[in-house]
């Protein structure tokens, strides 16, 4: 069954909890508004109906843990998210899973230890950034 929940508040911004699905009945996605920024826990899905994403906002910015897919379903990358500025310990990979890239951001920037490698999964390079 289909919810067609939209929800305003008085200014007309969304507000509350929304879906919002495709012409093909496959879900879009699915969160929170408050006063017009998403907030909290939202998932976006693609026309397939494969995850295309899972995160959380505060005050429309990207804030905690993230994870987003490629449309064949494989994992595009994972991190934190401060501020809507990456943070942390992120991991990237190609489209047939493999890993792509491992390393450290800080405030949004790439530091410290990085490596990267070729989609066969062998080492292509290891970058230290300051």
């Amino acid at each position: 069954m289909k919810k067609d929940i939209t929800p305003y508040n008085e200014k007309g911004e969304k507000h509350g909890y929304w879906e919002v699905y495709f012409d093909n009945g496959q879900l879009a996605y699915k969160g929170n508004y408050v006063n017009g920024e998403p907030h909290g826990y939202w998932e976006e899905y693609y026309h397939n109906g494969k995850l295309g994403y899972k995160g959380n906002y505060v005050n429309g910015e990207p804030h905690g843990y993230w994870e987003e897919y490629y449309h064949n379903g494989k994992l595009d990358y994972k991190g934190n998210y401060v501020n809507g500025k990456r943070h942390g310990y992120w991991e990237f990979y190609w489209d047939n899973g493999k890993l792509y890239s491992k390393g450290n951001y800080v405030d949004g920037r790439e530091h410290g230890y990085w490596e990267s490698y070729w989609s066969s999964g062998e080492l292509q390079s290891k970058i230290y950034y300051i």
